[in-house]
């Protein structure tokens, strides 16, 4: 397996894009982006079927990118799909049902500090902007504080750290096969696991 996560975060803007290799052929994604007061825009996709390149993921009315475009300085992040909006951002554990909307990302990563080895690979402290078209309009995100890990081996490390406490600020989950749960809450630090 192999895993990369980019996490933003601000009073304002927050999100989370995820793309995992399960295995030879196969791959996940998770995509969300939360805004205080308005629904929370959730993807996930599995099986997808991976491509020669296989940071390019494409299925039925999918397609998302990930590029290193300066290795440990820059990432590109892009996706046109259709988003679920999720009034109750744990419905995304039951099922996701909500209204499909057409949604797509054009966001940049850049690092402002050097990487930090971590179980199974590492992690790397950096900032996030970049504009998210809805059918509201465009959401131009600026420049945000924004955290990305590449893991891998035969079994994952959780990539986000573990809440210490009750948390009942913004919320983001998504649910996978063989009962993968990423459900995570924001806290002034980044996005944090709850179990």
């Amino acid at each position: 397996m192999e895993e990369w996560t980019f996490e933003w975060w601000s009073p304002d803007f927050a999100g989370v894009a995820l793309y995992r290799l399960v295995e030879r052929a196969e791959a996940w994604y998770g995509w969300a982006s939360w805004r205080p007061g308005e629904p929370l825009l959730h993807v996930v996709v599995d099986g997808i079927r991976r491509r020669n390149d296989p940071m390019i993921a494409k299925a039925d009315a999918f397609w998302a990118e990930f590029t290193c475009e300066h290795a440990f300085e820059q990432w590109t992040i892009g996706n046109e799909t259709y988003a679920v909006e999720l009034d109750h951002p744990r419905d995304a554990l039951s099922g996701a049902r909500g209204t499909a909307v057409p949604v797509a990302s054009d966001l940049e990563w850049y690092a402002t500090e050097p990487s930090v080895a971590t179980l199974g690979g590492y992690e790397q402290r950096g900032v996030l902007l970049g504009d998210v078209e809805t059918v509201n309009g465009v959401v131009a995100i600026p420049e945000v504080v924004s955290r990305r890990t590449h893991r891998w081996g035969d079994a994952l490390s959780p990539a986000f750290r573990t809440a210490g406490v009750a948390h009942l600020g913004p919320n983001i989950a998504f649910a996978f096969p063989n009962d993968v749960v990423i459900d995570l809450v924001l806290d002034p630090s980044g996005w944090v696991s709850r179990s």
